[in-house]
């Protein structure tokens, strides 16, 4: 039974592969090409219209220029030059606004509670720690150009975190002191 199975694939292979050529019928013609029509241009014999006149722009009565007489008197002796005093500026008055309107300092949005600020700030303080340790253990002079863009960019990110602690936008500040670690781990071979 299993000898059955190539023979018989053997013969339906080879019974679609009997005919080698396609069927054409020699006794038909070969397609005729129609003739192209004849060209039959017509010469385009028409008059170019003659050229418009342009509008004519009414005249303009320009005022006689005058010149100055001749000056007959001596020129006077120079004088000494006179300082020049800027204009007077007078302060604004100052109106002194109602209490109701009176300016407040702009309010920082806090997204962290006063309480979980403090350990906020330690968890920054010691991720930039990590990344100014792992990045003083790299010699600059032998990093390639990509290594050396990435150090710049950590150092950058640590600056970068030190003024948003200032500020005191802390989240800010953890997601540049992160983003510095990570940097900072990844060039130091960790």
């Amino acid at each position: 039974m299993m000898k059955l199975y190539p023979l018989l694939l053997v013969s339906v292979l080879a019974s679609g592969c009997v005919r080698t050529a396609a069927k054409t019928t020699p006794d038909a013609p070969p397609l005729d090409m129609p003739a192209p029509p004849p060209r039959e241009v017509e010469p385009t014999e028409t008059e170019t219209p003659q050229p418009i006149p342009l509008v004519t722009e009414p005249a303009r009565n320009a005022p006689p220029r005058v010149r100055p007489a001749p000056r007959e008197n001596p020129p006077r002796p120079a004088e000494p030059a006179k300082p020049v005093e800027p204009p007077k500026i007078e302060p604004p008055i100052e109106t002194p606004l109602p209490v109701e309107e009176a300016p407040r300092p702009p309010s920082t949005l806090q997204t962290t509670p006063t309480t979980a600020e403090g350990e906020v700030e330690r968890g920054i303080r010691a991720s930039l720690s990590r990344a100014n340790l792992d990045l003083n253990r790299i010699d600059y002079r032998l990093l390639n150009a990509d290594a050396k863009t990435q150090y710049d960019t950590a150092k950058r990110f640590i600056r970068q975190a030190d003024d948003a602690m200032r500020a005191k936008n802390l989240v800010f500040a953890k997601s540049l002191a992160d983003k510095a670690a990570a940097l900072a781990a990844q060039l130091g071979g960790k």
